[in-house]
């Protein structure tokens, strides 16, 4: 009998899943009910007794889980590598961020950019900490608008609100509309590593053990590449 695995997700893999998702259920007639969230919120669902099968998120949180008890040691993955990039409006000027000083100029310059909230996702909290390292937090407090990159911060950048946009590679490729710069530079630039576990306890959980073996196929992993991912390990 098919079975509904219900995934938590944040946002920086939604391409893969909008393209291996009905190819799994497809193949096993099993059907992944995806559910999105900035990490913070993930966080404070866990923790207020939410239980999907699967969650999905940068592997350090996914290991700090498995020590908790709340994910499966046993039925996990490392799935990719996605960077951190800088996004603007197709046509719009492009700033020089080939270097740490570079960059530091370009946010300078900048009338106003946007990241996502340092409290809500990995990548916010990076940017944060980047600007005091850079020595301008106090100079970009009046220009950043905080906005996770799907709940506004790439409506943002299209709408001309922000030049620019600090995000997650795989949130800001094949976006109609928005350019890649490229790569945070050599000195500043933020990896995260993302991997999948089977929750404890799920009621799907040899489906949803499935789902992650499939997610992690080397045959699947051209479409984490055109999601903006680099291979694991």
């Amino acid at each position: 009998m098919p079975v509904e695995i219900h995934l938590m997700s944040g946002y920086a893999p939604k391409e893969v899943f909008v393209r291996l998702a009905p190819q799994f259920e497809k193949k096993t007639g099993d059907k992944p009910i995806l559910h999105y969230a900035v990490l913070s919120v993930i966080r404070d669902k866990l923790t207020a007794g939410e239980r999907p099968d699967i969650i999905v998120m940068p592997v350090p949180l996914i290991e700090g889980y498995v020590t908790q008890g709340l994910a499966r040691a046993d039925a996990r993955a490392t799935l990719g590598i996605v960077g951190t990039g800088v996004v603007i409006k197709q046509g719009a000027k492009v700033p020089d961020i080939s270097s740490r000083d570079a960059f530091r100029q370009a946010l300078l310059d900048a009338r106003s950019v946007t990241h996502a909230p340092p409290a809500a996702t990995p990548s916010g909290a990076y940017c944060a900490k980047m600007l005091e390292q850079l020595g301008i937090a106090d100079v970009m407090a009046k220009k950043v608008i905080h906005k996770p990159a799907l709940e506004g911060g790439l409506a943002a950048v299209a709408s001309g609100e922000a030049e620019f946009g600090i995000f997650p590679k795989s949130e800001i490729v094949n976006v109609d509309g928005l350019q890649l710069v490229g790569l945070l530079p050599q000195g500043v630039q933020f990896n995260n590593v993302y991997g999948a576990a089977v929750v404890v306890g799920s009621k799907a959980a040899e489906p949803a053990a499935a789902f992650v073996r499939f997610l992690a196929d080397p045959a699947n992993r051209p479409v984490w590449t055109n999601a903006g991912f680099d291979p694991p390990g």
